[in-house]
Parts: structure tokens; C-alpha cells; sequence
């Protein structure tokens, strides 16, 4: 029996061979068509872009381009369990059991012919031994060359020539509703190709890094797929698979990529420097809440409030005060405190930058000089000719400035010395026993009020002299030395 054709049936049959650039266009025409009007005619008319080939093949043809340009990524860690009582010891001492190897998994992109691979820090955070495997089968062993885990950004390289790669596309472009491909080796299942939509840009406060603008996708992500390509339907990077959001550990539909322009400016700041070049605004910042929206007398909730100054710091130096919400970066609006730090740590050292701020409920601007970020030491990798260069004692270590919370949980009387935030397994200073949480006071008996001041007595050491450090560990002050590379 005969069936009458209206709009849904009329979609559903011209679905199967339409394509991803003409989906949308499709869709519009469809739903705004004059009655009596075919979907073609409407078309002809409007000037749309003709719908050339089905989604499915064009889905399969990026997969086949961009799948030899992923890799798989082994890595090899020492991690140490928790030091325990042995009997027979002295009252008060325990026994430090071996570091053993632990295996992990994750994937990689190659970006150059020559082997450059990007990949996340947290992939080959510590690695001995990292073993890279190609699409054709391939293994090559990798060298770390420079790792910023801050963007949670790292460089392997490998020893080939004529490598597939992937181009770079732009992410700033996306928007959500975009159509992805994530290729990773999930779960041990190498070359892994998923299909899904931008589901937001811009995330930030995840807790993922120290910088996030997060591209969210509905493309499955799942462990072992970090370090891998989101790609668009060009077969461009548009993304560095990074996250999942998960109750149980599996895909839900909530994956986190960092995006291509932020990947990109890392990889090249590492080849050319071995760091991330930042600029450091020199304040805490914290978002502004529906409630502070009303107590700091704002027009909306936006803007990042100003917690804490850095004595002498760029924001001190401009006028900004303790209280201040800034609303707009030259000619952007501010919607949260993430946005604010990425924008700095985006700008060219020695720009300056007008900012927007409400102080008392009133408007006011001030001008920002852009300095370069504290940097904190890490690890030394092999230079670009292979050679072993000393490991510096204190590699590995990443401290920060003692902020008032952290006085206020050590029942500090003064914000004195710099906190250990983190300590790299397999490093010199973790197989001498440093643990984050730890105070540092004094470096080979030289006080260390604060960040700078670290950093210079660290800077002038020799690579290979040992560290003797005074520190406070919960209440107890002790000293701990760490021998040189």
C-alpha cells in the first residue's frame, strides 16, 4: 500500500547517502522547505553546498589516513610501596622495601617524519624504559625528551625516518556539534578507531593539569587511550585524548582531549627550550559564585577573583589588590578563573594587557606586564645527541610557594619555605625518601623563605653535588640528603 512522504519519511530515506558537511544543511532545508517544495529544489535555490558523499565513507577514509600515525607506548616505572616495621629493628625504624618495575600502557601521535611523537606526561611520567609500536608492526625504543606536566604534555622520540603524521588543525575553530574521530590503543586493543560530536569546548577544573581547556567528546575514551589523536573529518589533530569522566572507569560518554593549539605551543616550547615558556600572573585567582556574585556586588557570574598576591609579582606591580574580580582581558570577557590563567600563560613575555575590574562594586582598569612563570625544577633528560647529561639532586622535585591554606593545615606561624607538590618517581630525590606535603626550609643550610629564593640557591648548584635539605614533614623538622647525578 501506497505511503504518504512527508518530512520525517523524507528524511529518513535521504539520510543514507548524505554526508557530514551536508547533514546540517540537509536538516535546515528540510524542516524551512515551502510546502510543495522538494528538499532538491530548496536547495537549487538557497545556493547550499551539494551533498557529495555518504557520512560512512567519509568516516572511513579519515580512519584509514590518520591510523598509521598512532602508535602504542610502554612504559617501564619503578614505583616503591610503603615502608613498613620489621622486627628486630630499633624502636622508630622500618625497613624500605625495593623499588619494583610496574608495566603501564598508553598511545602516542607521530607529528614529524623523523619521529617526533606527542603523547601525555602522565603516559611516561617516570618511565626507565619506554617501547614504541607503529601501526605495520613496527618497535622502536623511545627516549623522553622533554616532558611539562603542567599541560600534562610530553615528547618521545624515536630513531626512523618517513614516518606517517598527522597534520595540526586548528582547535580554536571547533564548535560543539563538530563531528571526531579518537584513535587510541584502549584496554590493550591496539588501533582502536571511535566516532562521536564535540560535546563542549573550554572545560577547565577538571583536575586533569595545572592548565586545562578541555575539548569534551561523546567519542569513547577509555584507559590506555590517553596520549592519543582527536581528529576531525579532515583528518587533522584537532586534540591529545587525555580524560575520561567515569564512576566505574569505563567510557560513559564524557572524554576529555587537550586541544591542538595548546599540544602544538607546548611540543615546540619543549624542542626548543626543554620547557614551557609561560606567562604568570602572580595572584591566586578562584571563581565567582552565584553567592559572590552577590557579595561582590558583580552584573553576572563571571569573572576570577583575586585571593592572594605574590609580593613584587606582575598583578602587586599593576595595582591589583586582594578582592579585585577581573571581568575582561583586553577584549575578551573573563568567564572564570581557568580562562584568566590560560590567557596569561598564552601571552608574550614582556606584553602588556589591559584588564577590566570590579573593585567595591565599581569599574576600574589597570595594565599587566606579562613576566615568565616560576619555573620548577625537573627532571634532566637525555640532550637532542643521546648523551646522559647529571642528574641535578633536586630534579624531579616540583615545589610552590607556601599559600595561606597550607600555613593554616601545618600550623605554620609564618609562610616560611616552599612546599613539595610533587617528587617523579625513580628520581634521586624519591630513592632518598622526599614525599609531597614536605617543607622545604633550608637548602645545604641556606633558608628558603619562598619560591625565588629556591630557585636561586638551586640554580647555582653543580649537577652533581649532593643537597642537604632541612624540612618540616608533619611537626618534625629533619634533614634529608639527596646525592648528586
Amino acid at each position: 500500500m501506497p505511503q504518504r512522504v512527508g518530512k520525517s519519511a523524507l528524511l529518513a530515506q535521504t539520510l543514507v547517502g548524505c554526508s557530514a558537511r551536508g547533514l546540517l544543511s540537509l536538516v535546515l532545508l528540510i524542516a524551512l522547505a515551502e510546502p510543495g517544495m522538494s528538499a532538491a529544489e530548496e536547495q537549487h535555490r538557497t545556493g547550499a553546498i551539494p551533498i557529495d558523499r555518504d557520512l560512512q565513507a567519509l568516516v572511513k577514509e579519515t580512519a584509514a589516513r590518520v591510523r598509521p600515525a598512532v602508535v602504542n607506548l610502554a612504559s617501564t616505572v619503578f614505583v616503591r610501596d610503603r615502608g613498613f616495621v620489621e622486627e628486630g629493628l630499633p624502636f622508630g625504624l622500618f625497613r624500605e622495601p625495593m623499588p619494583r618495575r610496574q608495566q603501564g600502557q598508553g598511545s602516542g601521535v607521530i607529528v614529524s617524519a623523523n619521529g617526533y611523537i606527542i603523547t601525555n606526561n602522565h603516559v611516561i611520567a617516570g618511565a626507565v624504559d619506554v617501547e614504541v609500536l607503529l601501526a605495520d608492526r613496527r618497535q622502536f625504543q623511545g627516549r623522553v625528551v622533554a616532558t611539562d606536566p603542567k599541560t600534562d604534555v610530553a615528547v618521545v622520540k624515536i630513531e626512523a625516518e618517513g614516518l606517517p603524521v598527522i597534520p595540526w588543525g586548528d582547535s580554536g575553530t571547533l564548535a560543539v556539534g563538530d563531528f571526531v574521530l579518537a584513535i587510541g590503543n584502549p584496554l590493550g586493543l591496539s588501533q582502536t578507531v571511535t566516532f562521536g560530536i564535540v560535546s563542549a569546548v573550554g572545560r577547565a577544573d577538571v583536575g586533569v593539569a595545572d592548565y586545562e581547556d578541555f575539548i569534551q567528546t561523546d567519542a569513547p575514551i577509555n584507559p590506555g587511550s590517553s596520549g592519543g589523536a582527536l581528529v576531525n573529518t579532515r583528518g587533522e589533530l584537532i586534540g591529545i585524548n587525555t580524560a575520561i569522566a567515569s564512576t566505574t572507569g569505563g567510557n560513559v560518554g564524557v572524554g576529555f582531549a587537550i586541544p591542538s593549539n595548546m599540544a602544538r605551543a607546548a611540543l615546540h616550547s619543549l624542542l626548543k627550550t626543554g620547557r614551557v615558556v609561560r606567562g604568570f600572573l602572580g595572584a591566586s585567582t578562584q571563581n565567582v559564585s552565584p553567592l559572590l556574585r552577590k557579595l561582590f556586588h558583580l552584573p553576572d557570574v563571571k569573572g576570577a577573583i583575586i585571593t592572594d598576591l605574590m609580593v613584587q609579582g606582575s598583578a602587586e606591580k599593576a595595582g591589583i589588590q586582594r578582592g579585585d574580580v577581573i571581568v575582561r582581558f583586553d577584549e575578551r570577557d573573563v568567564l572564570h578563573a581557568g580562562q584568566l590563567r590560560n590567557l596569561i600563560a598564552g601571552s608574550e613575555i614582556g606584553s602588556t594587557h589591559q584588564l577590566e575590574i570590579v573593585r567595591d562594586g565599581q569599574s576600574g582598569a589597570v595594565e599587566l606586564l606579562i613576566k615568565e612563570a616560576p619555573q620548577e625544577r625537573a627532571s634532566l633528560r637525555p640532550d637532542a645527541a643521546g648523551k646522559e647529561r647529571p642528574v641535578h639532586p633536586l630534579g624531579g622535585i616540583l615545589v610552590d610557594n607556601v599559600s595561606f591554606l597550607v600555613a593554616r593545615q601545618l600550623g605554620l606561624k609564618a609562610r616560611q619555605g616552599v612546599i613539595v607538590v610533587d617528587v617523579e618517581q625513580g628520581t634521586l630525590a624519591d630513592m632518598a625518601g622526599m614525599f609531597p606535603g614536605d617543607l622545604i626550609l633550608e637548602v645545604n643550610r641556606t633558608a628558603v623563605p619562598n619560591l625565588p629564593a629556591y630557585q636561586g640557591v638551586a640554580n647555582a648548584m653543580a649537577p652533581k653535588e649532593p643537597v642537604l635539605l632541612l624540612i618540616n614533614r608533619q611537626g618534625a623538622m629533619l634533614y634529608v640528603g639527596i646525592e648528586g647525578g
